[in-house]
């Protein structure tokens, strides 16, 4: 069992919590809205998906032959809109954003959504000219497009680096351009969402946690949700980072909303003798000793 940290990741409130090492706070969302700077924490960044940038400049947006990368276009489940990841214009203005990010007083920079939107994208014009010119298949194409954006943004950044990856060990290059191999060349750790509504079903995200450790490169954060509405749910989310942990798991991201969400996740668990004896059962030590530190802070 080798993680070491447990790191909390909160959307939208850039606001410590005690008892964590690493805090995340996500800056700059889907829908293109921008919150303030946070000291201290890692700053997330979404890239190409950008709904505000969608809506003001529809020509921006990838397309494929089945239609253009909106949530619209029911054909495919996008959960976000997307701008082409070779539009000079946008790649400009996020790797001018990201520099400035970084004059801040933060930890880290990690980005998400990077890359194309799924399998399909981009056949606009400018891709299909710029595939061509560069002599390479399809997807390696694509996965040099994606790597070379990731390099430029590593260039521009001073802190700690990462990427986010979508949770496919087999598929991330055919649908997204995820080239594992090429990406670790520039990042300090891949962080890996496994979020789900519940952990009840523990076996899906222990797999998916062993696949990834063995093909990727470099250390690897898994996120978790921790927006639990009831004791089950949390002891299963616990139940489901003690058996992630076992894979050489560096760090584990508890995925919330708020700060009062986490600290009252603390308060729940430093109190569950339940959930401390099955985690003693299967030796858990590092959930444990987490778990041990919390408990002299939220413990009278």
């Amino acid at each position: 069992m080798s993680v070491t940290e447990a790191t909390l990741y909160l959307l939208y409130e850039p606001k410590t919590v005690k008892g964590f090492d690493l805090m995340v706070y996500y800056l700059k969302r889907t829908d293109g809205t921008i919150g303030p700077p946070a000291k201290g924490m890692y700053i997330d960044i979404s890239c190409f998906a950008d709904s505000k940038a969608a809506v003001e400049h529809p020509e921006w947006v990838a397309v494929s032959k089945d239609g253009a990368a909106i949530r619209k276009n029911k054909i495919f489940n996008l959960p976000w809109d997307y701008v082409c990841p070779t539009n000079e214009q946008y790649q400009s203005y996020i790797l001018n954003f990201i520099s400035q990010v970084t004059k801040e007083d933060i930890s880290g920079i990690i980005l998400n959504l990077y890359h194309f939107p799924e399998e399909g994208f981009c056949t606009c014009e400018r891709c299909n000219r710029l595939w061509k010119r560069s002599g390479l298949d399809w997807l390696e194409w694509r996965a040099r497009v994606v790597t070379d954006f990731v390099r430029k943004a590593k260039q521009v950044t001073q802190q700690t680096f990462a990427v986010e990856i979508w949770p496919d060990p087999v598929l991330a290059k055919d649908r997204f351009g995820l080239d594992f191999d090429a990406l670790a060349e520039h990042i300090d750790f891949f962080h890996v969402p496994l979020s789900a509504h519940n952990y009840f079903s523990q076996f899906w995200f222990d797999t998916l946690a062993r696949d990834f450790r063995k093909i990727l490169k470099r250390p690897i954060y898994i996120e978790l949700s921790a927006e639990t509405r009831n004791k089950l749910e949390t002891e299963a989310l616990f139940k489901t980072m003690a058996y992630v942990s076992r894979h050489n798991i560096d760090t584990i991201f508890l995925l919330t909303h708020t700060a009062q969400q986490i600290e009252d996740i603390c308060n729940e668990v430093v109190r569950d003798s339940e959930l401390h004896k099955w985690l003693q059962e299967h030796e858990s030590k590092t959930i444990l000793d987490i778990i041990e530190r919390w408990k002299k802070i939220y413990l009278p």
